[in-house]
């Protein structure tokens, strides 16, 4: 089976060529199809996936900050634990070295809540202030996704997209162009079988 690019090729230059067959002119025309897919439907398809996830991600991050309240707590001191290095996925933060400490902080009903959340090392001193993320119960919650992860994964997902699209453009071609080239040998395997035939019934008769 020949390279799709060796078959435009040929389509290209040899147009008038009576040796060529037709079965090569369909092939190259399959070719210069998926390749006009590759470079047009693609990327489309790329963008639209993105700008799909975009959208998805963006109210994701409009319902979170609805659900998610900041409250200002203050630590209490270092929770039982080792520092361990983190980052948030969902808000998109750096790694960074995160201890456990006992804080307090009021729930949006004005209760005075206390408990264990995650903070910076730098931050576990006792009496030292601390933003954190609640639920309207006033329990603690990972922050909101941030512009930056929004973006990060849009363009995944419109990367994913294209190269989702491109591989079903390749495998579409493949498989029209193996149908074309059985249907060749099959027409092939028929008249090699004729002429077999014939040329038997020219011997016997000699």
């Amino acid at each position: 089976m020949r390279e799709p690019w060796g078959l435009l090729w040929a389509l290209l230059r040899g147009r008038r060529n009576p040796l060529r067959r037709a079965t090569d002119r369909r092939e190259a025309w399959v070719a210069l199809g998926a390749l006009l897919l590759l470079v047009v439907a693609a990327p489309a398809a790329g963008w639209a996936g993105g700008a799909v996830a975009d959208a998805a991600l963006q109210r994701s991050v409009r319902a979170q900050h609805e659900e998610r309240h900041p409250v200002d707590a203050v630590v209490l001191g270092r929770a039982p634990g080792r520092e361990r290095f983190s980052g948030d996925p969902e808000g998109g933060a750096e790694r960074a070295a995160r201890i456990r400490v006992v804080a307090s902080w009021q729930a949006p009903d004005g209760s005075p809540r206390t408990g264990e959340v995650g903070a910076a090392s730098g931050q576990g001193v006792p009496g030292s202030p601390l933003r954190i993320w609640t639920d309207a119960a006033g329990v603690p919650v990972p922050p909101p996704m941030d512009g930056r992860a929004v973006r990060t994964h849009a363009v995944l997902g419109g990367i994913g997209t294209f190269l989702l699209a491109a591989g079903c453009v390749e495998a579409g071609r493949r498989m029209v162009v193996g149908r074309m080239v059985r249907q060749r040998y099959a027409r092939l395997d028929r008249e090699w079988a004729a002429a077999d035939a014939g040329w038997g019934r020219a011997g016997t008769g000699g």
